[in-house]
């Protein structure tokens, strides 16, 4: 696999997400890139495992933010991890297109 298509797909890893995050699911892109073309390269799988894994996690925020939206402290919690997670997937897919490795913060890191 040349080097450029290693960083589209790595990119696309970080950036489907978006595609499914309207309905609480943008794990689904980076776990087709990984299941995609995990196996043909080490780099394209580290940056799927980041993205898949930040999904997973930020899902988790957001179920958490949801229940403490009962006592109002959760709505202004959605809004920043809405506004966080635009921000931090664009920079990993930004990462991703110039080469370099890329890690979310706030991450449970479930999948290795």
């Amino acid at each position: 696999m040349s080097v450029e298509t290693e960083r589209n797909w790595a990119m696309g890893a970080h950036l489907s997400a978006f595609l499914a995050a309207y309905v609480a699911l943008g794990l689904l892109g980076p776990l087709a890139v990984l299941l995609l073309q995990g196996n043909r390269s080490a780099f394209v799988r580290r940056h799927a495992v980041e993205a898949l894994n930040f999904n997973i996690s930020w899902l988790i925020w957001i179920a958490i933010s949801v229940i403490l939206a009962f006592v109002l402290i959760g709505i202004f919690l959605l809004i920043a991890i809405g506004i966080a997670y635009v921000v931090l997937v664009i920079m990993g897919g930004r990462a991703a297109s110039r080469g370099e490795e890329f890690r979310y913060p706030l991450t449970i890191r479930l999948v290795t």
